[in-house]
């Protein structure tokens, strides 16, 4: 990401931030509207790490406004709600003797309740993105955290445990299992979670009321619509309660009607459970319903976008 630093127009001595003395810098880009604090600009001990922090556009305008305490107290409030943070993140695959670069030194930080949109053309990083945040794939360079959790050097227990605790996955193909019916499908992910019989039979049943699927809960896939499918992958992947939901193309294998309504119910469940979601999409109208959109191209973010669905105020 890159950020124009013309107009930075605060620059104050925070020595309690990092246990260091050094100076920081809040500017703001006038093109895209991103903001971004700079730490430094000399030379650092090597235990004042983060150079850049990139921020949500109401904290870059509030720092800029601000005087030292402000700046401290708005700094500190946004480290400490960090759900994921990327840091020159990279996946590069071998074929053969070429080496393809899938992913390129890509920052980023996605706070706890977001709603964030990946875009950009077939090929520019968007599904090995949300692999390596969802702990499908590791990364070949820089380092990815989710929840405390560094998912590059995570054992596989750890990330086994981690995708079915923590996250919850939403495909473009629904990828239910056809010989289940949707109650049994739900089950599926608390079966593997060891839960009771009786508690997960109650948990799936009340997930899929909530979808709206109550008079359907004992149908196969192949007896349910496209959209009716989804709302079951939906409340399988709210079975085991994550605190993050990642979705490929969800609204891909849908008319738009229905997957306006899809999309609908998804922001309602969002806003309700307070659940962060990154989903991958082409279509720019269900990318406008998130709070940002990130631009890649060519495995490197372009452009981080804020939407009128994000907040202004803290």
């Amino acid at each position: 990401m890159s950020i124009i630093r013309t107009g930075c127009t605060t620059r104050q001595s925070v020595p309690t931030l990092t246990g260091c003395n050094h100076p920081i810098s809040v500017c703001m880009d006038p093109v895209s509207g991103a903001g971004a604090i700079f730490l430094g600009g000399t030379v650092l001990p090597s235990r004042c790490e983060a150079p850049k922090v990139y921020l949500p556009l109401w904290l870059a305008t509030a720092l800029t406004r601000g005087g030292h305490s402000g700046i401290l107290d708005a700094l500190n409030h946004f480290m400490n709600e960090v759900l994921i943070s990327a840091s020159k993140l990279t996946r590069r695959y071998h074929v053969g003797k070429t080496v393809i670069a899938a992913l390129s030194e890509v920052d980023l930080l996605i706070g706890p309740g977001e709603f964030t949109a990946l875009v950009g053309p077939s090929g520019s990083g968007k599904s090995t993105l949300l692999n390596l945040i969802g702990g499908l794939d590791r990364p070949t360079g820089g380092e990815v955290h989710v929840d405390g959790l560094s998912l590059g050097a995570a054992s596989e227990p750890e990330l086994v445990r981690y995708r079915r605790e923590r996250v919850g996955f939403i495909f473009q193909s629904f990828n239910l299992l056809p010989t289940l019916t949707a109650l049994e499908n739900v089950e599926a992910p608390l079966m593997l979670a060891e839960m009771p019989g009786h508690a997960r039979r109650e948990r799936a049943t009340a997930l899929l009321a909530s979808v709206g699927l109550t008079a359907r809960m004992l149908h196969k896939p192949n007896e349910l619509s496209g959209g009716e499918k989804q709302r079951v992958a939906i409340a399988r992947a709210l079975a085991n309660r994550p605190l993050l939901l990642l979705a490929d193309e969800p609204t891909g294998n849908l008319d738009s009607k229905t997957g306006g309504a899809v999309l609908d119910l998804l922001c309602g469940l969002l806003r309700a459970q307070g659940l962060t979601m990154i989903m991958v999409t082409h279509d720019l109208e269900v990318a406008a319903r998130a709070n940002r959109i990130i631009h890649l191209r060519d495995g490197s973010i372009q452009q981080i976008e804020t939407t009128s669905s994000a907040e202004t105020t803290p």
